[in-house]
């Protein structure tokens, strides 16, 4: 976990990946990257719902998303996931807080 995070930063990152569906789209990001199609097949979602899930772990910094051009021109939504660890214990938690610009001294 990055030192500077606050308390919000932190929460922010945690709920994204608080969810059973987000945590199996990490989990086969963590095998390849995969064009939308194909993740929502194999996670049998629905591709609006798997890009709701996706947006999430995006703007925490889980996943990356990028276009690709098929052998027959059509674009491709490629997703891949970005390297991550978070380390959850008190002294975390008391540097998030600590960091947290509206946290009350």
């Amino acid at each position: 976990m990055n030192p500077a995070s606050t308390a919000e930063s932190l929460s922010a990152r945690l709920a994204a990946i608080a969810s059973p569906q987000r945590m199996r789209i990490i989990a086969v990001l963590y095998a390849e990257s995969l064009h939308v199609s194909e993740l929502a097949r194999r996670l049998g979602m629905s591709r609006a719902l798997l890009y709701m899930h996706l947006t999430k772990l995006e703007e925490a910094g889980f996943v990356v998303g990028h276009l690709e051009m098929s052998d027959g021109g059509k674009a491709l939504k490629f997703f891949e996931l970005v390297p991550f660890a978070i380390t959850i214990d008190a002294a975390a938690l008391a540097a998030a807080v600590a960091n947290d610009p509206e946290a009350e001294t």
